[in-house]
């Protein structure tokens, strides 16, 4: 399995496909992941470049291609939210994964990244990284902090729960038929579904079936890094049911680094992958050309992934 690079590294600096799918190639990559910013047409284009021969597709994040009508810098994973408890929200969110995974299919992508809501609770995630970035991590205030976004989260989340689980039911059903499988992704914000916790119980209520746990790097290091949960535990309780891996570095409690470019030490993810395991880099704008060309080598030579 080949290592591949998510189109969220250079997608903001094109508005049409070729020159994005061409710098990536020069950058030695052959497979990428489709990001949540590309609108349909650029979409269209890189089918053109599949249909070649000259790029694979190996995964799309969800939304791909933006909803109709929404602007690219507004068109987030969670603008629909598969969690929603308005039913026109939630049916918004559905029709539009629907369409991701029918792009999939129609590009010959294996797998769909999910994000699968959130709870509407105020998010404390950011107010939590102030602090640790003011050196209070250990203070009573950001105990305290920290323990009123748990409670709150936790008063409300079972009914936000539940409409993600109806959420994902249909789409399973909807992806399976497709052949394609369904990656839920580790969380940044801590309001956001699924905690920890959360990924366990959807896996069990998904066994032996097409969804399957997807592993973020920074995210799960930015959980440890705010005392909610080891990085290590996420793999330790869910690596037998990952599908993919979502590869960036984090410093300053700030991610999607280039790997390597930040505090993470990635040596220790290795027993956790299998070669089956999609591998993305999801470096963001901030990376130089310089800086993944090197993250690339590391990485293939760590995890022994072919050019």
């Amino acid at each position: 399995m080949s290592l591949v690079l998510s189109t969220s590294w250079n997608a903001f600096r094109y508005t049409r496909a070729a020159g994005l799918i061409r710098e990536i190639i020069t950058l030695g990559f052959k497979d990428i992941e489709l990001s949540f910013n590309l609108t349909s047409s650029m979409v269209e284009e890189v089918r053109g470049f599949v249909n070649r021969g000259e790029i694979k597709v190996s995964s799309l994040h969800n939304y791909c291609p933006i909803p109709r009508g929404l602007k690219r810098v507004e068109a987030l994973p969670d603008y629909y939210s598969l969690s929603s408890l308005k039913e026109s929200q939630r049916q918004q969110a559905l029709k539009h994964t629907k369409n991701t995974v029918d792009t999939a299919r129609r590009l010959g992508a294996e797998a769909v990244v999910l994000h699968c809501g959130r709870v509407e609770v105020a998010d404390r995630t950011r107010d939590l990284i102030h602090l640790s970035r003011k050196g209070q991590r250990y203070s009573p205030e950001y105990r305290l902090l920290k323990e009123r976004a748990i409670r709150e989260r936790k008063k409300i989340a079972a009914g936000f729960f539940g409409a993600a689980l109806k959420s994902l039911k249909e789409l399973n059903q909807y992806a399976s038929v497709r052949g394609i499988k369904l990656g839920i992704e580790t969380r940044f914000y801590y309001r956001e579904i699924p905690t920890f916790e959360e990924i366990g119980l959807i896996l069990k209520a998904f066994s032996d079936s097409n969804i399957f746990y997807w592993h973020d790097t920074g995210h799960a290091q930015l959980m440890q890094d705010l005392g909610f949960i080891k990085h290590r535990d996420y793999l330790d309780a869910y690596a037998k049911k990952m599908l993919g891996i979502h590869l960036h570095d984090i410093k300053d409690y700030r991610d999607h680094l280039a790997p390597g470019k930040g505090k993470l030490d990635f040596n220790f993810l290795k027993p956790y992958l299998k070669k089956s395991t999609l591998k993305i880099i999801e470096a963001h704008s901030s990376a130089s050309p310089k800086d993944l060309i090197k993250s690339s080598l590391f990485l293939k030579n760590l995890f022994d992934v072919s050019p």
